[in-house]
């Protein structure tokens, strides 16, 4: 490029001599201005590569480059102009002004037409793919710009649903209406579109790609500039907010006497210590200074990442983390981690508690919930552990679903193996939904708000108790130390303090809102997510219970109620285990539903929609005779 500014600088001062004297041969010029060639040849030579014109690629030759041309161009005329008052020739006086055009345009005419002819020999035989731009603002316009010189992609159209740009001319592309989309597709035989309108909200780009997808076409997506070059700052519209926002609950933060005594300076196993629970579990108990916690998952995955999460801050505390990949079901390994490990406490979280899984799945949910209860709390009967703590939830309440109903079996085992205990304290702490766990609904509804919606909802007033991850597994920690201090009864069942239930649709939407944008309705029907009635699933409930039997004790804590429901006998029990396992070794899950359904209050007979009435908080030290919630379909 260097040679062609040396080249073109005296071409273009000849061609203005000629301009304005046509009738003057070219040759006069040079013999009497021939010091005013050698200066802009001159000037040309040394201001190229100064202004560093020639380091500029052809691709890359935009407004910039035109700039320094007009520079160079100065320059060459700079001299021009010296020439003459050093050398004394007279030029006419529009010389040099026509002498600067005409240098500046031969510039840049000059290295357009070299990249178009470089670019058609790059270009044969190569197979180039005709795209649409969908979006006209900056991000396309900057985006068309970058592909106007690539050798394999072609931009032919923009589309834009903003009527202001409708039927402009941007870059030499025009500008279509979406409804114009099909025809650009058949006519330029386009099979990309190029979606490049990041300020958007999300739900509309996504309704926009799927309307795309069906129509056969590869869609790409592109951020903004802004966010590229890192000016905008990224922010996911769906960043984890404060649960608090949703439930408006007070967080525990508190450390209890109670649980310093039961956990400080002991062994504490985790079952399910990879889950939502579980994990927290594992994390809360650092702050009780346990000596050593074993981490025991069925996922390889789970039990990899909370021990990898935990190793740094553990170690920093002085406590030893246990990774032991196994399942409770597995008798004999479960008595060689008690007595390898010499555990005091057994937090037993592990449990399939998805509902619509278990319910297709029940042989699997029956083993593991309930046999692997009764496995592991004979294992901690005779290994001698001082504290057994099942985590149940309020499905178990007259369950309509095998995975209820095999959490009420499994706290069934634990108030059996609690009757025949002389040294090992058993307790059960029963709580509602956890917001934002592996089960909950927060994180399906975040994944689908994050895709545009809908979200989707099994029932309109469909409800929920919900408390935090955080303040679950406080309470459930502080529970545990209680139940063998200030004179627990052996095998009580602790029920959290969950509030007032909440409406999963108000739920819903203030998810939505959170996340900038807005619900659309039959009032609203411009807005941004839709929530879709699906049904309700197999086993699932229109309302949920936190107690069978009415009445509750107060403890010390003020979120921790102590209830007393009976259980069955030793013989019952006995009876019930026996049948489950023979359903289970036949595999016959009709069989196990049947021995369930006999045992469990409810299974199998209640009728989902449930009227419950909040407790009234019971004056300390008093059992309160709660008022019967109305059953509908109960025999």
């Amino acid at each position: 490029m260097f040679s062609i500014d040396v080249l073109l600088a005296p071409l273009s001062l000849l061609a203005s001599y000629w301009f304005l004297h046509p009738a003057t041969a070219p040759v006069s010029m040079v013999a009497e201005g021939w010091p005013g060639l050698v200066a802009v040849t001159a000037f040309a030579a040394v201001g190229s590569p100064l202004l560093g014109i020639p380091r500029i690629k052809l691709k890359a030759y935009e407004a910039a480059g035109a700039i320094r041309t007009g520079l160079l161009a100065l320059c060459a005329g700079a001299g021009l102009w010296l020439a003459e008052s050093i050398a004394g020739f007279d030029l006419p006086v529009a010389v040099i002004p026509l002498f600067l055009l005409i240098f500046t345009l031969a510039m840049v005419v000059t290295r357009f037409a070299l990249l178009s002819l470089f670019l058609s020999v790059l270009r044969q035989g190569q197979v180039r793919r005709n795209v649409v731009i969908y979006g006209a603002g900056s991000t396309g316009t900057m985006l068309a710009s970058a592909l106007r010189s690539h050798e394999n992609i072609h931009v032919v159209a923009f589309v834009d649903d903003s009527k202001q740009v409708q039927g402009m001319t941007l870059l030499g592309i025009k500008v279509h209406p979406a409804t114009q989309l099909e025809r650009l597709v058949a006519r330029y035989d386009v099979e990309r579109v190029l979606l490049a309108m990041p300020s958007v909200a999300m739900a509309r780009q996504v309704a926009i790609v799927r309307d795309l997808v069906s129509r056969g076409l590869d869609v790409h997506a592109l951020p903004s500039f802004a966010q590229l070059v890192g000016t905008e700052v990224i922010l996911d519209a769906l960043a984890p907010v404060s649960p608090g926002v949703f439930l408006g609950r007070d967080p525990v933060n508190d450390l209890r006497p109670e649980a310093n005594d039961a956990y400080g300076g002991k062994t504490i196993l985790v079952t399910g210590a990879g889950g939502s629970v579980g994990s927290e579990l594992c994390r809360q108990l650092i702050r009780y200074r346990p000596a050593r916690i074993v981490l025991f998952d069925v996922s390889e995955i789970a039990l990899y990442q909370i021990e990898r999460e935990l190793a740094e801050v553990a170690g920093a505390a002085g406590i030893i983390c246990v990774p032991v990949l196994g399942t409770v079901t597995e008798w004999r390994q479960v008595r060689a981690v008690l007595a390898d490990h010499k555990v005091d406490v057994i937090l037993h979280a592990a449990a399939y508690k998805h509902v619509p899984l278990v319910e297709s799945n029940p042989i699997a949910g029956i083993v593991n919930n309930v046999l692997g209860t009764r496995t592991l709390a004979e294992a901690a009967l005779e290994g001698g552990v001082k504290r057994f703590i099942l985590i149940s939830t309020d499905k178990a309440v007259r369950p309509t679903n095998v995975m209820g109903a095999s959490k009420r079996m499994a706290e069934f085992v634990v108030q059996d193996m609690a009757r025949r205990s002389t040294s090992t304290d058993f307790s059960i702490v029963r709580f509602g939904n956890v917001l934002g766990s592996s089960g909950s609904v927060v994180p399906l509804f975040r994944d689908q708000i994050r895709k545009g919606g809908p979200v989707t909802l099994t029932h309109e007033d469909v409800t929920r108790y919900f408390m935090t991850i955080c303040e679950a597994a406080s309470l459930v920690l502080i529970a545990g130390g209680l139940s063998a201090s200030r004179g627990m009864h052996e095998g009580d069942l602790f029920v959290l303090d969950m509030g007032q239930p909440i409406r999963i649709r108000d739920l819903a939407e203030r998810m939505i809102r959170a996340a900038g944008y807005t619900v659309r309705s039959p009032e609203n029907p411009s807005g941004d997510i839709e929530v879709r009635i699906i049904g309700l699933r197999p086993g699932e409930k229109l309302h949920e219970e936190l107690l069978i039997q009415p009445g509750m004790l107060t403890t010390p804590h003020e979120k921790i109620l102590r209830v007393q429901e009976r259980g069955l006998t030793g013989m019952e029990m006995a009876t019930a285990l026996r049948d489950l396992r023979g359903a289970v070794a036949l595999g016959s899950a009709t069989s196990a539903r049947r021995v369930m359904e006999s045992y469990v209050e409810g299974f199998g007979r209640f009728d989902a929609t449930v009227i419950r009435q909040k407790p009234v908080p019971p004056a300390p030290g008093r059992f309160v005779a709660r008022p019967k919630r109305s059953k509908v379909g109960l025999s």
